[in-house]
């Protein structure tokens, strides 16, 4: 049985379950300050829509790969920042921080969860819910995530749920994709993209044609848009589904 735990630092709320759970939470807290740290000095890559302008060769890691989703979708690279810290800190998780390497049968598992952007790195199967917002879909479908499939990102963006800013008109949007940063940039330019019914194929096609998306679904209204590879769609059959959406606490 997995146990999770609530995390909160600066605006941001935090699922987690790992057997290092300090090695996780420490990271957050350290990539955070460090990314705080880093736009003081480089505002625009904080407020642009737009991927920004080359960043300098000592520029922190984590800015570089927030960097190189952004130029991959062409958002801004803060469209990134979740899925990001959910990989780092996961990974971290994974290894207790100790530098080895978490593609090995001795790994651990770890999930970090950020607002419904996800990394994860199992040993045992994962039901993952899907939550659209939508009424006639609302708690009865899950994701089947297994081990082999991991590590994994699995980041959403809705333009009806959730604090996020968006210029689309879409319920869901869910990336699959082995980079957290990747796939929570692609999930904010398909939600952008679908304003109504008839922009779900293109918009498949579009984010689907990126490098290293693994697949994606799309949801409006009753409609949903599947491309690519994507875990296995069950029924959902957990009652308590919605006491466990991470909700944004202002």
């Amino acid at each position: 049985m997995r146990s999770f735990t609530r995390f909160s630092y600066r605006n941001a709320d935090y699922r987690i379950a790992s057997e290092h759970l300090q090695s996780v939470t420490d990271t957050i807290i350290t990539q955070r300050e460090t990314l705080e740290k880093f736009i003081v000095n480089n505002q625009d890559f904080y407020e642009s829509l737009i991927p920004v302008s080359p960043l300098s060769e000592d520029s922190p890691h984590i800015a570089k790969i927030m960097q190189k989703a952004a130029y991959m979708t062409n958002v801004g690279p803060m469209a990134a920042v979740a899925g990001s810290i959910a990989q780092l800190s996961a990974e971290k998780g994974a290894t207790n921080g100790d530098g080895g390497s978490f593609l090995n049968s001795n790994k651990t598992e770890a999930i970090v969860e950020n607002g419904g952007d996800i990394f994860m790195i199992l040993k045992n199967e994962l039901i993952l819910g899907i939550h659209s917002g939508v009424a006639s879909l609302e708690g009865k479908l899950a994701f089947l995530i297994k081990p082999e499939d991991t590590p994994l990102a699995v980041c959403s963006s809705s333009s009806t749920m959730g604090h996020s800013h968006s210029l689309g008109n879409c319920d869901l949007v869910t990336v699959f994709s082995k980079s957290g940063a990747l796939a929570d940039a692609a999930a904010t330019r398909a939600c952008n993209m679908v304003k109504k019914i008839s922009d779900i194929q293109k918009v498949l096609n579009k984010i689907s044609a990126i490098p290293d998306i693994l697949g994606l679904i799309i949801i409006k209204g009753n409609k949903i848009g599947l491309s690519g590879e994507i875990p296995e769609i069950i029924p959902n059959r957990d009652p308590e589904l919605i006491n466990k959406i991470t909700r944004f606490q202002p």
